[in-house]
């Protein structure tokens, strides 16, 4: 085990765990969206898990820095908090705030660091841009709403890990980035994905959406 100080607290980690899992697991609060237990390497995508570590010259982000014993890291200082609420602004300026007849609301991650960075859920001064929306496979399971979607990857990743082949992937580059379907998925999609559903249960923003009608319970 290695001994690490974070703001001023001395905890206990296995040696190269990451250290946002090291802080999380000791009830230290580290905004991140793309984080997910078991995903190597982690993507390091959304660009919020900032912290300052002792020696470093810039915040790094805390999913992709393994834990090593001696390690002095500070999660709230200044240049940390405007990293973040950049980020967090960037995402919100493609996010369709709708909370009210979201399904996530109250238990939404967005709002989580909203409230937690200070930063409105409609920030101003930052002109909405709409997604178009993709092609997802035509099996008449799922509703994908890119006006929702944060690009955190977790679909993608859970798809890949219970299928062996991923049936979703990104499409695009920069604000036009969605979630899409690979051609050859259309086949599988009618099957496996009835008795899967793992990108719909892990999509923190629920940007996918089973339709009520087509869910299938397996006897």
């Amino acid at each position: 085990m290695a001994q690490i100080t974070v703001d001023g607290k001395i905890i206990q980690a296995e040696e190269g765990k990451s250290l946002l899992e090291a802080c999380l697991e000791n009830d230290i609060y580290i905004p991140n969206l793309c984080h997910l237990h078991g995903m190597i390497p982690p993507p390091a995508s959304c660009r919020l898990c900032f912290v300052e570590i002792r020696g470093k010259q810039k915040p790094v982000t805390s999913c992709n820095t393994p834990v090593v014993d001696g390690l002095e890291v500070t999660t709230d200082g200044e240049a940390v908090r405007r990293l973040q609420r950049t980020a967090l602004r960037l995402l919100l300026s493609v996010h369709k705030v709708e909370c009210k007849i979201c399904p996530s609301n109250r238990r939404c991650p967005l709002q989580k660091m909203a409230r937690f960075l200070g930063v409105r859920l409609r920030p101003r001064r930052i002109e909405h841009i709409d997604r178009e929306r993709p092609k997802l496979p035509e099996s008449g399971l799922f509703d994908y709403l890119p006006e929702r979607c944060v690009l955190c990857g977790k679909c993608i990743h859970v798809c890949e890990q219970r299928n062996r082949l991923p049936l979703l992937t990104f499409a695009k580059r920069g604000f036009d980035t969605v979630v899409a379907s690979f051609p050859q998925a259309e086949a599988l999609a009618s099957s496996d994905c009835k008795l899967c559903g793992a990108c719909v249960e892990i999509c923190p923003v629920s940007a996918l959406s089973f339709r009520p009608y087509e869910i299938v319970i397996p006897k």
